[in-house]
C-alpha cells in the first residue's frame, strides 16, 4: 500500500521546492554593472544614490568628483547613479562611456524599486545611512567634500 503514495509524495515535495523558490523576493534593482540589487543587501553600510542626467551641466560637472568619492569610499559606502530621463539600457550603457562613470548605474528596465521618491531637480543626490534612515534629496552638485560629510567618511576616519 505504501508504493501507491510514492508518487504522491513526489509530486507534494516537486510542488512545495517550486513553492518555496518562487517565493524568494524580486531584485528591487539593476545595475549595469553587479546585476540584480536588494535594499537589504545594502544594510550596515552607507548608500549614496545620484540623479543625473545629460542635459544637466551641474550634473556633468558632478561626475569626476563622484568618480573619485567612488574610487576612495568604495570599501565602505555603495555609489550609485540612476539616470533622471527615460533612458533605455543601451542608451545608458553610451551615456556611462561618453562621460566615463565608472561607479554602478541603476538600469531603468526592469523599472527599479526605490525607497525615495523621485527628485523634482537636479542634481540630487540621496544618502542612505548604515541603519537605513535616508537623507536627502541634497539639491546642487556634489564634490567630494560634500559627499564625505554626508556621509560621515573622511581621511581621518577611515
Amino acid at each position: 500500500m505504501q508504493c501507491r503514495f510514492l508518487p504522491i509524495r513526489l509530486v507534494l515535495v516537486a510542488v512545495t521546492v517550486v513553492m518555496l523558490a518562487g517565493c524568494s523576493k524580486a531584485a528591487d534593482f539593476y545595475t549595469d554593472s553587479s546585476g540584480a540589487m536588494r535594499w537589504q543587501q545594502l544594510q550596515g553600510r552607507y548608500v549614496v544614490v545620484n540623479y543625473f542626467a545629460e542635459w544637466c551641466a551641474p550634473c556633468l560637472k558632478e561626475l569626476p568628483e563622484l568618480n573619485a568619492f567612488y574610487r576612495q569610499h568604495a570599501e565602505h559606502v555603495s555609489l550609485f547613479g540612476i539616470s533622471f530621463d527615460a533612458l533605455d539600457n543601451q542608451q545608458l550603457e553610451l551615456l556611462r562611456a561618453r562621460y566615463q562613470i565608472e561607479f554602478p548605474l541603476i538600469q531603468l528596465q526592469p523599472e527599479p524599486t526605490l525607497p525615495f521618491v523621485r527628485p523634482k531637480m537636479l542634481p540630487a543626490t540621496y544618502i542612505i545611512d548604515p541603519a537605513g534612515t535616508i537623507t536627502g534629496p541634497l539639491y546642487g552638485e556634489q564634490n567630494l567634500l560634500s559627499l564625505q560629510k554626508a556621509t560621515g567618511l573622511t581621511k581621518e576616519v577611515l
